[in-house]
Parts: C-alpha cells; structure tokens; sequence
C-alpha cells in the first residue's frame, strides 16, 4: 500500500464547532502530526464522538478554524451506521418509489465505494461478509453492518482512518483480527480511535486526547507534567504523549477506575464490624457548639446523617470542619459538653473511643504524614484490617484476596509490591482510602482527599470516591475546601460559616 500520511499537520485552532442543538465543542486547540496515532477518550457525554466527527468535516466551525484536515477520510461510528441504514429504509416508502425496492445489496455497499478491491475482497473473508454479498444491507444485524462499514473505510485508501468505538460488538476472532490489521497499517494510515475503555487501546497509540464537557485544553507535543489545564467548571481536558510514561499511566488509571466494570470488593466476613442498628441515624448532632473562650467556631449546629445519605461537609478555613469532624470521631474534648448521637451510643453513656471509632473509616493529609512506614502497597491495604501503621501482624488468606481486589480496582495491580514511599503523592491517597474501606465501615470520612494533589491525581481520587458511593454500603462524609468540587453522586451538602 502506497503510503496515504497526509503531508501537513492537522491543526484545530481556538475551534467552536456546533452540532445542530446537539453539542458544541468549545475552543479546541489540537494538533495531529502526520506521524501519530490518537485516542480520544473521556466519559460518557464528554464529546468524544463529536471531536472525531469534526475530523471528518462535520459539524459547523462557529469560531476559530480547522486547517489541513484531508479530503479522504475513512469514519466508522454509530452516528454514519445510523445514517446509512436510515438513507436505506427510505427506499422503502412506497409513496416515493414506483417499484419495491429490495435494497441495495452488501457487495454494491463495499465494492461501489472502495479503491483497493483486493484488500475489499481479503477483508470481506476475514470478516465473514462473503455469505452475505447478496443481502440487502438494512437487513444485516448490527454488528453485521459495522463489519461492512470497516470494510468500506480501510479498503477506501483513507488519509485518515477514525474508528469510533470500533472494537463494540466484534467477536473474539474479529475483534483480533481488525487489531491484527490496524496494527499492520500503522505506517501507511494514521488514525484516530475513539475509546471508552482505556484498556482496549492498541499498542500503536502514541497520543491520548482527553476531554471534558466539550474542552480539550492545549497541550502541543503531549503533556508534560504541569501542563494540563482545567476546561469548564474546573474539569480536567488535555493531551498526553504515551511516551510520557507517569502522565500515561495516571490517566490510565483515572479511565480504569471511570470505565471498569470492577465494584468495591466484598469485605471479609471474619473481618466485619457489628451490626448497627437499621432504624437508626448513623450520627445525629443537635445544638452542637464549639468555642474557645470568647470565639464562636460552631454555632448550634443541627446535622443528622442517615445510613446511604452521602454527605459534603464544606467551608472556608476558620468555619469548624475539621471541629465537627472530631466531635463524631470522639476526638474533640467538648464533645460531652454536646449532644452527640454517633451509631447507637449517645456520647458521654460509658462507650469507650474505640467502640466509636470502628465504624469510621477516616483519611486526611495528617495520616498520610504519619504513614510513613517502608512497606509495600499490598500491606498498606491490608494494614486496614488492623487499624495499624504497617502490618505487624500475619495476614490471612482471606485479607490477602481482598487487597489484590483493591488493587485491581484502583489499576494497581503490577505495583502490589512497590514501596508505598516510592509512589506518587495521588497513588499514596488512592491506598489509604482503600485501607480504610476494607472493613466497610459504615461511614467513611475523607478529610480533604485532594489536598495537596495536582488536577490529575485530584480527578483519580474523585473517580474512586465516586465508585465508593456507588457501592452503597458505605456512609461517605466527604469534606472539601471547595463547595464547587462536587461528586455526582453526593446529593447533600452542608456548608459551614465562619462566625469571627
């Protein structure tokens, strides 16, 4: 095959692009050389598919410019599937047509729209299609009429080649062999897929583009450490070179926890707390109070926290966050002078401070800190069994499989071994949390999980406390500095004032 690489960069500058009243893509900055191999991926309603549209002409440019996009380009997606079929049923309607159409034909569809019909012929084999030459096309299954599609586009000579989620519903076989083929064209073709799961990516992807709510921020030659840029609301948008190993590998995971059907293990059933009780609120506040002399910090605070009611705690620095915290955890010396409600005992009723604390699972920077034990990522998982820094104890086989579970989901599983003092700041916060909930603590209490982490790292530890909500076992008290900084699945929020 004659080498199809466009001589000129692709270039998207400060480029709007609006799909009808669909989707607007806003301010793209991108730019593909002739030499790279891109995956957009991002979450579910992100843009994706409209951004691989664009390379491919659609779409109207309201502001800015594209330059350099080719004339022949080969696109496979949902959105041209649907089209296709659609122009076909058409010719159904009998008030239009004089004759019953009866369709036009699978091989009309490849070979009336295809340069190297050798390769048409090859692939047409390889992808099963040659029993159903004959077929109408709208008559084809779904996954019958992708196949069709990808002949159509790799035996068209493209300049570029966009897949958009061209691995969904191909069998093993077909799914190895477009791999095998995509593989084999790398040279000749460069291309442009479109992925929700980061896992499926090929090994020939040099660069990964992921965006946000319509914004990819500009980051040309891929992004270094420090360069990302926050797109709308503060969301994260921006390019990454693969070559850029760190950066690759905390999206890698940021997409793994997003994307993997993985759920919050199971909690060892040698390892479980005493029940509560059901009908009760797992911490009830009424009236509380803290001052110091004369200054107020909490002012006859009321808060009730019910079992599956994820909460965020927010406020300025100064408003008594952390103080509130420590009245639940029993830390705080004026929470007997309080009327304090925390799973079934009322403070100050002869429980002790352990009993109390069992039930919460609590991560903040000061642990961090304080957890600075050379030991291995497996073990400071496990080290959650026992409330311990480090284990000191021989874990069971039991605790063993639950923190590779851990591991697996966080998309850490190569790194069991690794020097918990050796990781990145982000991927030490990803373990504590996940130390705290290996017992399934009723109520999870995270005391500004993103302080001090880069946009990145920040984005990793919203997607796993989001998995966490999701769980539904576990009560998640999440305090944060900023009330913007939200989770989807926390619907209640309390918001403290500073009273001086």
């Amino acid at each position: 095959m004659a080498s199809s690489i466009p001589l000129a960069s692709i270039q998207l500058n400060s480029a709007t692009i609006s799909f009808d009243d669909r989707f607007t893509l806003s301010e793209v900055d991108w730019t593909i050389e002739p030499d790279q191999h891109w995956v957009i991926t991002g979450a579910n309603g992100s843009g994706k598919s409209a951004l691989a549209a664009t390379l491919a002409g659609i779409g109207d440019i309201e502001a800015g410019s594209i330059e350099g996009l080719p004339e022949r380009v080969g696109l496979v997606s949902f959105e041209a599937q649907a089209e296709l079929i659609a122009a076909e049923l058409k010719k159904d309607d009998a008030d239009i047509m004089d004759v019953v159409s009866l369709g036009t034909p699978v091989r009309e569809m490849i070979f009336d729209y295809c340069r190297d019909v050798e390769l048409a012929e090859e692939l047409v084999e390889k992808f099963g299609l040659a029993p159903l030459l004959e077929r109408a096309f709208r008559k084809l299954s779904t996954g019958e009429t992708r196949k069709v599609m990808l002949v159509r586009a790799l035996a068209n000579e493209p300049a570029l080649l966009i897949l958009d989620e061209p691995f969904d519903g191909l069998d093993v076989d077909t799914l190895a062999m477009l791999q095998a083929h995509l593989a084999a064209i790398v040279d000749h073709v460069p291309m442009v897929l479109v992925l929700n799961r980061f896992d499926e990516m090929p090994d020939f992807i040099t660069h990964v583009a992921y965006l946000d709510k319509g914004r990819l921020a500009p980051a040309q030659g891929g992004r270094k450490r420090g360069d990302e840029q926050r797109g709308e609301k503060g969301r994260l948008a921006f390019t990454v070179d693969r070559k850029d190993e760190a950066a690759f590998n905390e999206l890698y995971q940021l997409l793994h926890l997003k994307t993997t059907d993985l759920n919050v293990p199971e909690a060892d059933p040698a390892s479980r707390l005493p029940a509560l009780d059901p009908g009760q609120p797992l911490v009830k506040l009424t009236q509380a109070t803290i001052r110091y002399g004369d200054t107020l910090i909490v002012d006859r605070l009321d808060w009730t926290i019910e079992r599956g009611q994820h909460w965020q705690l927010s406020g300025p620095n100064g408003s008594g966050k952390t103080c509130v915290l420590s009245l639940i955890t029993g830390d705080h010396p004026q929470c007997y002078t309080n009327d304090i409600f925390v799973f079934g005992f009322k403070r100050g009723s002869g429980e002790s401070i352990w009993q109390i604390k069992q039930f919460i699972g609590y991560v903040s920077t000061a642990l961090q800190w304080e957890y600075r034990v050379s030991t291995s990522c497996k073990n400071v998982v496990i080290s959650g069994f026992y409330d311990s820094i480090g284990v000191y104890t021989k874990a069971t086989d039991q605790q063993k499989r639950v923190a590779d579970q851990w591991l697996e989901l966080l998309g850490m599983s190569a790194r069991a071994d690794q020097p918990f003092n050796k990781l990145s700041y982000g991927d030490q916060r990803l373990l504590l949390i996940a130390r705290a909930m290996v017992k399934h603590p009723p109520l999870l209490i995270l005391d500004e999980p993103c302080l001090g982490l880069d946009d990145m790292n920040r984005q990793l530890v919203l997607a796993l406390i989001e998995k966490i909500c999701e769980g539904g076992e576990t009560t998640v008290l999440y305090v944060n500095h900023h009330t913007e900084d939200r989770i989807k699945e926390i619907d209640n929020h309390l918001t403290l004032e500073k009273h001086h």
